[in-house]
């Protein structure tokens, strides 16, 4: 019911998940990051547990077709389950149960993988595909919005649009961008109205939030005031 990007950047050390459906809220239950670990994305009758089990996996060192497979065995529905991961070596793998929905299907790559269920057909996840590596230049989370557009240009969710979501973590334990749209008739253009509001009100600010780099962040109130004057924001902090 679902089709989905897994990604790693090498360059910056992020991993990335960008989905859509035809389905309510599809980030509050498909996609999982962890920092120096992975990404998964659990669809299909997602069953939620897969996800964390396959980042522990990966965690140990497993590969994440070892994750996968090691995940699924005490799942008695994982015929019905749809689960793809990639890792921070660049490994990537999928596993679609023999009973999801037609059309279903995954591409595997270096860094990244597709995988999808209940689609127009095999094209959504081609054209995702193509989109993605011929978009290479771009950063990481605008690759996968290209990506997104291309395969619902081909049909996607053969039932129609309903959510969409990009998360997207790299150096914290904390995703660095988490964007959901939980019920919208166009969701990847709400997607990337969001995300294009990220990049001017959230993205620059990311240097100045605590991290595990600088504990505290930026705590110079002089500083912050004379940002917020430039802002044209009239604040001062109590002292």
């Amino acid at each position: 019911m679902t089709w989905s990007i897994v990604a790693h950047d090498p360059g910056s050390g992020a991993f990335a998940v960008a989905v859509a459906t035809c389905a309510f809220a599809v980030g509050a239950s498909c996609p999982f990051v962890r920092t120096g670990v992975g990404a998964v994305s659990t669809q299909s009758m997602t069953n939620r547990y897969l996800g964390p089990a396959v980042l522990d996996g990966m965690a140990r060192g497993l590969s994440p077709a070892a994750a996968i497979e090691g995940a699924l065995v005490g799942d008695e529905g994982k015929g019905l389950r749809q689960v793809h991961a990639v890792d921070r070596h660049g490994r990537a793998a999928a596993f679609t149960g023999q009973n999801c929905v037609e059309w279903c299907g995954e591409i595997t790559s270096a860094g990244v993988s597709f995988a999808g269920n209940m689609l127009a057909g095999p094209a959504v996840l081609a054209d995702t595909y193509a989109a993605y590596v011929t978009h290479a230049e771009l950063p990481l989370p605008e690759r996968l919005l290209i990506a997104l557009d291309a395969g619902d240009a081909a049909g996607g969710d053969r039932r129609g649009r309903q959510s969409a979501a990009l998360v997207m973590i790299t150096t914290e334990d904390f995703p660095d961008l988490s964007l959901r749209v939980d019920d919208h008739g166009q969701p990847l253009d709400e997607l990337r109205r969001l995300y294009e509001l990220w990049l001017r009100e959230r993205a620059p600010g990311l240097k100045d939030q605590p991290s595990r780099a600088r504990p505290s962040g930026t705590v110079d109130m002089d500083a912050i005031e004379a940002r917020w004057k430039r802002q044209g924001l009239d604040l001062k902090f109590r002292r």
